[in-house]
């Protein structure tokens, strides 16, 4: 099912389907960053410049965000102060380090996303519980 959104980013318009994005990033100061799918452009919307684009976002989110539905694996996690909504069924790999640490890349974008299970462990079962459910294998 699409999810086709117009949004006005740098006095240009996109179109995006929102089904195809598969991670948002809220900011401390309240913007909200997604990458455009298949390729690692960021678009960031301020709420105080773009409130209407910027509600859009909040209501997909709204959508997604706490079901498991067979396509999609929505999750927020908390990463150096910012809030990652993460479709985890769309990251590709996970590496578990000798220190516990695990390290997974976002689609779309070159961000490493690493979760200490000292520092965010609420994070850290999340990722590892999926991990488990979608592919049979622990992380130890």
């Amino acid at each position: 099912m699409a999810y086709w959104v117009k949004i006005l980013y740098e006095r240009k318009e996109y179109v995006v389907n929102f089904e195809c994005v598969h991670a948002f990033c809220y900011e401390l100061n309240g913007r909200v960053t997604f990458w455009l799918p298949d390729s690692a452009i960021p678009i960031v919307i301020n709420p105080h410049s773009n409130l209407e684009d910027y509600q859009k976002i909040l209501d997909y989110l709204e959508s997604v965000t706490g079901l498991e539905l067979d396509h999609a694996h929505w999750v927020k996690i908390l990463y150096e102060k910012n809030e990652y909504v993460i479709n985890l069924n769309c990251i590709s790999s996970f590496c578990h380090e000798p220190n516990g640490r695990i390290t997974f890349w976002l689609p779309d974008g070159t961000i490493p996303i690493i979760i200490n299970p000292v520092s965010n462990p609420e994070s850290y079962e999340k990722v590892v519980k999926y991990v488990k459910k979608a592919t049979g294998y622990s992380l130890s």
